[in-house]
């Protein structure tokens, strides 16, 4: 059992090195989607949608863990910017459905180098790619543990 000094000490909390990862990540993403004209969160809607297309906000919300709250903004400026197309439900009007517009679609083919440049960035000797992605495999069954709570 740990020392209740060191209980809460910043380098022993699983959180911190999480929120900080997570910070600097979106960091380093930024000038590959600044070429783009993109944010970070946009890119994330974007990645949802160059999968599945014509998707209700409530599935782009559950996918990306975002509440919808959050979600509707976001999407509401990348109309405006011509990414995405927001049309509501015939059958039900609660329900908003996201196209992407053609501006949205060509921005896949530009994007597609991003993955392999931001590993090439992170990659290193102390940190290989293999090593990255098991990283990112244990978050994912993190992540998969923690929504169902």
């Amino acid at each position: 059992m740990m020392n209740p000094d060191e209980i809460l000490k910043l380098e022993n909390q699983i959180c911190f090195p999480l929120y900080a990862g997570s910070r600097l990540i979106t960091k380093a993403y930024k000038p590959l989607l600044d070429q783009l004209g993109i944010t970070y969160p946009q890119y994330l809607v974007l990645l949802v949608l160059w999968e599945k297309e014509n998707i209700s906000i409530k599935q782009i919300s559950n996918k990306l863990i975002l509440d919808t709250n959050t979600l509707t903004p976001l999407l509401k400026r990348m109309e405006q910017s011509g990414l995405v197309k927001r049309k509501r439900s015939a059958e039900d009007e609660r329900t908003v459905y996201i196209k992407l517009t053609s501006k949205g679609k060509k921005l896949k083919e530009k994007a597609q180098s991003i993955p392999s440049k931001l590993i090439e960035q992170l990659s290193s000797e102390d940190i290989s790619v293999n090593e990255i992605l098991q990283m990112k495999e244990t978050l994912c069954l993190l992540i998969d543990k923690m929504k169902d709570k």
